[in-house]
């Protein structure tokens, strides 16, 4: 799949995350974070089956408040109302809920490359993007993604993919726009030790990551 970049200089793999990226930069205008409220799904219709929105809920932790059709075909089972680490493997579901939890907390997107476990051998590369959104009572506690499959191999409508496998991620600072960032490779991950102490994807990214900001947004 050809890499897509945008006007700002951000390079994205799949064309379908490139477009809500522009969606949502489009809306917020000049906040850090547009509203739940100011999504019109027919403006993205194209889209709608590769997006789902997550909701931050004390005590119930990052769940799934709505998921597209392809992405609920692609686990084969509805997501709605499934937690965001359940896809992920057993050792980094509390990476991925830090990292669900930060784009909120930091008002900060994200991109993340992983790789889709499915049967006893497939193997399939996937891109995901992780944008801020505030409730209709103010709070940054909601999400909005996209999971994309970067290939279509011919098991992939066939065989559900049973977990998800972080390899890198890419932290978009919305405030600052810089071309040549868009093609610097991506912060591989990698495999987060069984006892790591967790404060957080912001200060977990800087200590074991050595945090490198991949620059976005609008020349304003």
């Amino acid at each position: 799949m050809t890499a897509q970049t945008l006007d700002n200089g951000i390079r994205m793999r799949s064309k379908t995350t490139a477009d809500i990226y522009a969606y949502w930069d489009a809306l917020r205008g000049h906040r850090e974070v547009p509203a739940r409220s100011q999504i019109e799904p027919a403006d993205i219709r194209h889209i709608l089956p590769d997006l789902f929105i997550l909701e931050h809920k004390p005590g119930a932790g990052v769940r799934f408040r709505l998921a597209g059709t392809h992405i609920c075909a692609l686990f084969a089972r509805e997501l709605r109302g499934c937690t965001f680490d359940a896809l992920w493997l057993a050792d980094q579901t509390n990476r991925m809920t830090r990292i669900a939890t930060e784009v909120m907390t930091r008002k900060t997107p994200v991109i993340l490359s992983a790789t889709a476990l499915a049967g006893s051998r497939e193997r399939l590369p996937i891109e995901i993007i992780l944008l801020p959104l505030r409730s209709p009572e103010g709070a940054v506690d909601r999400v909005i993604g996209a999971i994309v499959p970067l290939s279509r191999p011919h098991w992939l409508n066939a065989t559900p993919v049973n977990y998800l496998d972080l390899s890198g991620i890419r932290v978009l600072d919305t405030a600052r726009t810089n071309v040549f960032l868009g093609n610097r490779p991506e912060i591989p991950v990698p495999p987060q030790p069984a006892r790591q102490r967790h404060d957080g994807i912001g200060n977990a990214i800087r200590r074991v990551l050595h945090l490198r900001v991949f620059e976005g947004g609008r020349q304003d």
